[in-house]
């Protein structure tokens, strides 16, 4: 029988058992962090202990260096065209299939829905024999407008029941104050769809950002590397060197980190409303 204290704080087992799922995520990530705090010696000597003493020389070589930033800007770069992209089609597309009745609409919708199951490495031949005819192999462009059509999807289906949501009275009293259709699409629908909006620009800047076999494909130039691609060039370059690339690595984590824990309520706050429109 449980006793007024577990009843009060809940079951002992829940609290140890999420204890031990959080340290299974944040062990290695910890683990990359301090170890770039270490000398290759130490790392050698004994792998899983603290540095002693602490050295700050790894970080400083990489935040000094122009390779880093170069990289971070380029990551900028695609991210932000990315999530501007992915909102502004997405939340157009979306106000047309939640808000207007024509033939074929619920198949354009399930085309849509299918697209979260189509994974980007199903396409990636036909996309880079794509991008290469279009000329925009080893530019941010060839980057950026695939990753806005895979995202899509996602928007599409998060942004349609918030727009769906809206009462027709809504839209009725604005027709009688001779508001047009875009009219209304400006001043009122996207209002009231901010949540959904950032939800889905978060989504997409998270998911561009920490993407990968994209720019592998698409980006052969080491001026026009994104982060991650940058992490894997580092790696190699500096192989012997195991503490700077932790370095590297963790320097190249924690925008990703940073920007997902600041807005993490934001990306619940706007699902729970996508779920309950």
């Amino acid at each position: 029988m449980a006793t007024r204290k577990d009843s009060a704080w809940g079951n002992p087992v829940v609290y140890l058992g999420a204890l031990m799922l959080i340290g299974v995520m944040l062990g290695p990530v910890l683990y990359i962090i301090i170890g770039g705090f270490r000398t290759n010696s130490q790392i050698t000597t004994d792998p899983a202990g603290l540095p002693d003493p602490w050295v700050a020389g790894n970080y400083t070589d990489v935040l000094t260096g122009s390779v880093f930033w170069r990289q971070v800007g380029n990551s900028t770069i695609a991210a932000v065209a990315t999530t501007i992209g992915v909102v502004v089609l997405g939340v157009m597309a979306s106000f047309v299939l939640a808000r207007y009745r024509f033939r074929g609409r619920g198949a354009m919708y399930a085309l849509f829905a299918a697209g979260l199951m189509f994974p980007a490495t199903v396409a990636i031949t036909p996309l880079y024999i794509l991008v290469k005819n279009l000329g925009l192999v080893n530019t941010l462009p060839g980057v950026i407008l695939p990753q806005i059509a895979f995202g899509l999807p996602t928007t599409i289906i998060i942004l349609v029941p918030f727009l769906r949501a809206i009462p027709r009275e809504i839209e009725e009293a604005a027709a009688i104050d001779r508001c047009s259709r875009l009219g209304f699409f400006w001043r009122i629908v996207l209002p009231l769809s901010v949540p959904g909006l950032i939800t889905t620009g978060i989504l997409a800047f998270v998911n561009s950002w920490n993407s990968y076999l994209l720019p592998l494909f698409i980006l052969n130039n080491q001026d026009s590397f994104t982060l991650p691609l940058g992490v894997q060039a580092f790696s190699s370059q500096y192989s012997v060197d195991t503490a700077k690339v932790l370095a590297f690595t963790s320097l190249s984590m924690i925008p990703a980190l940073l920007f997902f824990s600041l807005f993490e309520r934001r990306i619940v706050g706007g699902l729970t409303g996508a779920v309950k429109g």
